[in-house]
């Protein structure tokens, strides 16, 4: 495959030299785009990643200087060289300080030019190689540890730090697919027993008997088990979709909780144990126990500690740190020298809606790196179905205000599937009261 060519954006805003530059810098073999304004320039690196900005310090709209530093938000890889008609050391320090590799004088000698840009590729290749062993470093210390920063994510490290210390049991509900054995886990590590064993417990796809003594342990002859809370002693046991047990289960689980006493199937002798019980589900459990489905002593014994898992499309901002983590997750397992993700792509994702959550992020991100044949995840390695679900994207580099609009397309889609209000409000978990301000706040036309 070739190498694709790099990309250079040239902002300037006098006609002779912008042509004359693309003109030499098209020659070089580079690809060029050009821009006379700083809000030009933005709009162009919107639309597509590009590896060096060579920019004027004084344009018609803004300070050169400080469009280099928005562009290096809009992308962290793009590199700057500053154009000026004025050689000072005091601009030259203003410009190495906002982020620049190199200064230039006009008028622009151009074998000067193409000199700093081989230095420049030089050394950007020896730092991006630097920033990837690095990433490759810290990934691997994050393995198995919760991902992302956003304020959600927070609140729940809070509440496991809590939880944790006690060793109290727990539940965690959320949607399929948003990670809550990895909450559980997390849990785990970060308590007092954390060197036990942690085990997890599938309530489903077994008959009651078996599932019995997978569990609680079994003394007969034909068949005997140690059982599942036998087997982790001291450590935490994690029941996975907690509601799908049957009834008769429920009573032998809330009597190891409330009694700390298991009975083995074919026995009447019970056993102590002093395992943690944390649980999940993706279900409502006043539902279940209004349809006669879970035990309501049960529930109340759970329900006194519990965490909310959030969906992804509540920690959208978490999308970039956890592309990374599952890129680095999916190349070591495949052998793969992908190292990230475009910043288009890394737009797409942040537009999907996500119903499989974190789950169908780190599944497509396994695809992504399996198409991929660059070092860099780019939007036509990713599902074909999640490029097609793309929403269209605030023009703005503004987080809250992209927030914003992620969050009025998410109402948006709720209210068009559920017209009812009431309905709506309780399906997006907000009082009525709070639909209603929402709508009136994101100026969303009923």
């Amino acid at each position: 495959m070739l190498k694709k060519p790099y990309s250079i954006l040239v902002v300037e805003d006098e006609d002779i030299i912008r042509t004359s530059l693309r003109e030499f810098l098209s020659e070089e073999g580079y690809e060029v785009g050009v821009a006379a304004s700083v809000a030009s320039a933005l709009h162009q690196a919107r639309q597509r990643d590009f590896d060096v900005a060579i920019c004027d310090v004084q344009l018609p709209d803004g300070d050169g200087l400080v469009l280099l530093r928005r562009l290096q938000q809009l992308n962290p890889n793009i590199s700057g060289l500053m154009i000026s008609a004025y050689a000072t050391v005091e601009n030259a320090i203003e410009a190495f300080k906002s982020g620049a590799f190199d200064f230039l004088v006009k008028p622009v000698i151009f074998d000067d030019l193409a000199n700093k840009l081989r230095r420049l590729f030089e050394y950007r290749q020896l730092y991006l190689e630097n920033q990837a062993l690095r990433r490759e470093l810290s990934r691997r210390d994050d393995d198995g540890q919760i991902i992302g920063t956003s304020k959600v994510i927070q609140q729940v490290r809070e509440s496991i730090r809590k939880v944790a210390v006690t060793n109290a049991n727990a539940l965690l509900v959320g949607e399929s697919g948003t990670g809550k054995e990895l909450f559980a886990r997390t849990i785990h590590q970060s308590g007092p027993k954390q060197n036990e064993r942690f085990m997890v417990a599938s309530c489903s796809m077994r008959p009651e008997n078996e599932l019995d003594a997978v569990l609680f342990g079994s003394e007969s002859n034909t068949n005997p088990q140690t059982g599942l809370f036998r087997h982790v002693g001291q450590g935490t046991l994690f029941f996975d979709e907690v509601t799908h047990l049957p009834l008769s289960t429920q009573a032998k689980l809330l009597r190891a909780i409330e009694k700390q006493e298991v009975t083995p199937v074919g026995s009447t002798e019970p056993y102590t144990t002093t395992a943690r019980v944390i649980a999940a589900t993706t279900r409502d459990l006043t539902l279940e126990i209004a349809a006669g489905r879970f035990q309501e002593d049960l529930f109340y014994r759970l329900d006194g500690v519990k965490i909310c898992i959030p969906p992804l499309r509540e920690r959208l901002d978490d999308i970039p740190e956890l592309v990374e983590f599952f890129i680095g997750k999916h190349a070591r397992a495949m052998g793969r020298k992908v190292s990230m993700a475009s910043s288009d792509a890394i737009r797409l994702l942040m537009s999907a809606q996500w119903k499989g959550n974190v789950r169908q992020l780190d599944n497509a991100i396994e695809r992504a790196v399996m198409m991929c044949d660059g070092s860099q995840v780019r939007p036509c390695d990713l599902p074909p179905d999640l490029r097609g679900a793309e929403q269209p994207l605030p023009d703005t580099d503004d987080l809250r205000s992209a927030l914003r609009h992620y969050e009025r397309l998410h109402i948006l889609r709720v209210l068009d599937q559920f017209p009812d209000k009431r309905e709506a409000a309780k399906r997006l978990k907000l009082g009525l009261s709070s639909l209603y301000r929402k709508i009136e706040e994101l100026g969303i036309d009923l």
